[in-house]
């Protein structure tokens, strides 16, 4: 993790693209400058753990951490607009080309923004190295949905879109429906192994929230 944290903090590519998305993350509805510095870190470490496991020279790993880490970054920036894995996919395609990075290893990163939505259809990707960072960003992206979503991301979302306080009773079954759905969805090894305990203690906060907000707002919810 210091590792990643290492790169997120110093490399120049991805300062670069921190600098270049400053505003586009600004109210990105849940999903913005802090979603993207932890799904970047966490994707970089994933990287790390299971390059090491796939059996990555340190400097072959070292380059795959930093496309790891620059799909992070970028995963979200078209968030507001629809389709926005594909239109991200798209945008890491032109704006890569402006960074040191050859064709293959940009293609990398545009599949695994694309493929970085739960319970979609997946771009195919031709090599395990392509595919590991689609994964690690995946995981990363998902491992959101446990307590962090509690404490920031379902918050984000409900003043965006000032939603009433029954109407957000009404939806929160569902939302903790589907945050449950996600446990058997993780993809690498690491992720398989903690992500599913993630999502079970975000549940139980999620629990707790709305177990409090029944009691402490049933004025509210009376009329």
């Amino acid at each position: 993790m210091k590792c990643s944290e290492s790169m997120f903090e110093t490399d120049p590519i991805i300062s670069e693209i921190r600098h270049r998305l400053a505003d586009d993350l600004k109210g990105n509805m849940g999903h913005g400058q802090k979603h993207a510095a932890k799904v970047t870190v966490d994707a970089g470490a994933l990287m790390l753990i299971e390059g090491k496991r796939a059996g990555y020279n340190k400097t072959y790993l070292r380059r795959r951490l930093l496309l790891a880490q620059c799909a992070g970054m970028l995963h979200d920036a078209k968030r507001k607009e629809k389709d926005h894995a594909i239109r991200g996919a798209e945008y890491a395609r032109v704006l890569l080309k402006e960074f040191p990075l050859c064709p293959s290893e940009i293609e990398d990163v545009a599949c695994a923004i694309q493929n970085h939505e739960a319970f979609k259809a997946l771009v195919n990707i031709n090599t395990t190295e392509g595919a590991l960072i689609s994964d690690c960003l995946y995981d990363a992206d998902k491992f959101r949905w446990g307590p962090d979503n509690f404490a920031d991301t379902v918050w984000a979302m409900v003043r965006h879109f000032q939603t009433p306080i029954p109407r957000f009773l009404d939806l929160y079954p569902k939302g903790m429906a589907l945050i449950k759905s996600i446990k058997p969805t993780f993809r690498s090894r690491t992720g398989k192994l903690y992500g599913p305990e993630i999502i079970d203690i975000g549940l139980d906060i999620g629990r707790e929230i709305s177990n409090m907000i029944h009691l402490e707002f049933s004025f509210y919810l009376e009329k």
